[in-house]
């Protein structure tokens, strides 16, 4: 029954994932696409919260049915999505794509606040009528037009898992105890981590239309590397490599420091914006398909990760977190030379930043730029 409902539940978050980083991305206008897409991330980070907390009072219960309650409890956010998506318009995009281009115009002045949508509208238009000439966009995605978001919707979730963050979310409790936390000291702890990763996922959305993705990344991802650096120095100097000690209370503290300071720096870098970008970079003929790459390679390596990090810390014991650290230096120097900024840019017309970046720019034809004409961006966004 629990692998039943553990399958059901995949499909579901799987379907979520695919879903609401694009509807965000295409209702929100370019100068708020960030914080309002981040709103997917800060909901999940309250859901993890509020599951740590649950986890936490139902481990109370004595009598032995506490799992019963956590289990339960995972049904209010499920019948809050599915009574809330029957109150959900369609985006502009998803009308126009299916013929109804007044309707189109009318929701696109509703969440803009503003009948003079006259140019956003007509680039919508004109990259449906690209998109329909796409029979299969699966097959297309792999043309060497679109290599950037192809190379960007699997290296970027790929990366994203590869910080580590789930090793201490999933594990957080586990690997707590194990360096000298009791049971409710270790939930405690990661109930700690629960309360930054949400108020850091508050302060990314705060930033990211003002400093823009790249900042993010890359402070977000030095702060990480130094963060585990630090924490893999502090567990060898107290375990060694046999694995085996204690830990003073002062150094366990001092752990739970770095590593609340290791997610407060994923909280406002690549937890929100490797949902973000992804969702903002694809073409309307291959967003579907692309979307769904980014998503199944997110999965997939949270499911690996997830299913070797108990053989890998017997084994690696702190040399795991150095591991980390080094896929956290390799990831931050692929943003910084291939990511170009992607804040205030409107959606349709993603392609000019590729066209005007140093190494992607030889795959971009001339005529795959929308928005040619100059309106709604200015030079000072592709740079």
């Amino acid at each position: 029954m629990l692998i039943i409902g553990r399958l059901l539940l995949g499909v579901g978050v799987g379907f979520a994932n695919q879903s609401v980083p694009v509807y965000l991305s295409e209702m929100a206008p370019a100068k708020l696409r960030g914080a309002l897409n981040m709103g997917f991330q800060l909901a999940i980070t309250i859901g993890i919260l509020v599951a740590q907390l649950v986890n936490y009072g139902t481990n109370q219960i004595k009598e032995g049915y506490g799992w019963r309650i956590s289990l339960y409890g995972a049904a209010v956010p499920a019948f809050i999505m599915i009574v809330g998506s029957l109150f959900l318009p369609d985006t502009p995009n998803s009308l126009i794509e299916r013929g109804h281009q007044e309707k189109a115009k009318k929701m696109l002045q509703k969440v803009r606040g503003t009948d003079n949508v006259d140019d956003e509208f007509q680039d919508l238009i004109e990259a449906s009528e690209t998109s329909k000439q796409v029979q299969h966009p699966w097959r297309n995605i792999m043309e060497p037009k679109y290599r950037p978001q192809l190379i960007m919707a699997i290296a970027i979730p790929f990366f994203q898992q590869l910080t580590g963050i789930n090793v201490i979310m999933f594990y957080a409790p586990v690997l707590f105890k194990t360096i000298g936390f009791g049971d409710d000291a270790s939930l405690m702890s990661a109930v700690i981590t629960g309360v930054v990763n949400v108020l850091a996922t508050v302060i990314s959305i705060l930033c990211v239309d003002k400093y823009g993705r790249r900042l993010l990344f890359l402070q977000g991802g030095s702060q990480m590397l130094i963060s585990q650096i630090l924490v893999g120095v502090v567990i060898g100097l107290q375990f060694g490599t046999s694995g085996v000690g204690s830990m003073s209370k002062g150094y366990a503290n001092l752990v739970l420091i770095l590593v609340c300071l290791y997610v407060a720096a994923f909280a406002w870098s690549w937890g929100p914006l490797g949902w973000l970008v992804p969702s903002e970079i694809f073409p309307l003929e291959i967003r579907s398909a692309g979307q769904a790459i980014n998503v199944s390679v997110n999965m997939l390596f949270t499911f690996i990760i997830g299913q070797v990090f108990l053989t890998m810390l017997c084994y690696m014991k702190f040399g795991l977190f150095f591991f980390f650290g080094g896929w956290v230096l390799i990831m931050t120097l692929f943003i910084y030379f291939f990511l170009p900024e992607t804040k205030n840019v409107p959606i349709e017309e993603m392609n000019r930043i590729w066209k005007s970046h140093w190494f992607w720019n030889k795959y971009i034809p001339d005529e795959a730029v929308i928005g040619g004409g100059g309106h709604g961006l200015s030079n000072k966004n592709v740079t």
